[in-house]
This record gives structure tokens, sequence and C-alpha cells, in this order.
């Protein structure tokens, strides 16, 4: 399996893991905030017509953690898009490497260097006045 591939299986699998732990602390979370209206309906602190305060709070919470899986598959649909980007740059990379190869190389001219031609123009001109 190439390099690639496993980064992306983990990135599933991660994202998988924080989608299911939402859903079971969103859970843990409800029950928790259910336990003070439950104790308020059995003192009968809250009447049935205030019961619907229960029921926006669900809402409220259930919103909340509705975000985090929402924002955890944009973030992985975000990754997901990067390696595709990965792939086809590599793939792109590979097929501009053959073209490029079996182009014939053009051979760089030596290059003179400047010193050793200011030196032999000093001998010439030596000479001529020596």
């Amino acid at each position: 399996m190439k390099k690639l591939q496993r980064l992306e299986l983990l990135k599933d699998f991660i994202q998988e893991a924080v989608d299911r732990g939402a859903t079971s602390v969103q859970a843990v979370h409800q029950y928790i905030a259910d336990l003070p209206f439950e104790a308020l309906e059995q003192t009968g602190l809250i009447s049935e017509e205030k019961a619907g305060l229960r029921q926006k709070h669900r809402q409220s919470i259930g919103v909340v953690y509705d975000a985090i899986r929402r924002i955890n598959r944009e973030i992985g649909q975000l990754i997901s898009d990067q390696f595709e980007n990965l792939e086809e740059s590599k793939l792109a990379a590979e097929r501009i490497a053959p073209a490029a190869a079996s182009a014939p190389a053009k051979k760089a001219a030596p290059r003179k260097k400047a010193a050793a031609k200011k030196t032999a123009t000093k001998k010439a001109a030596t000479k001529k006045v020596g």
C-alpha cells in the first residue's frame, strides 16, 4: 500500500473516531442535562407547559454536536482533496518526466574563464611592447 493511501486511511479512521466520539459525548451530555429537568419535574416545580424548555435545551445541545460532526466531515473532505491533488501532481510529474528524459539534452558549450582571457591578452601586449 502506498504511503499516501495509508495516510488517507488513517485520516478516515480519525474522522470516523471523531464522529463516533462526538455522538457518544452528545449522548452523555444530554443524559446529564436531563437530570435537573427530571428532578424539577418530580418535585412539581416544572409544569407540563414548561417541559418544552427541556426539548429546547436538547435541541441546542444537538445543534452543537451536529456542528462538530459537520466540521469534522468538511475537514476530512478538505484533506481528501489535498491527497487527490498530490496524487494528480505526482501523475503529471511522472508523465512529464519521461518526455523530458527522451528529449535530446543540449550540451552547454564550454565557457572560457574571464581571468584566463585577460592573462592571455596581457601576455600578448607585453610581447609587442618588449
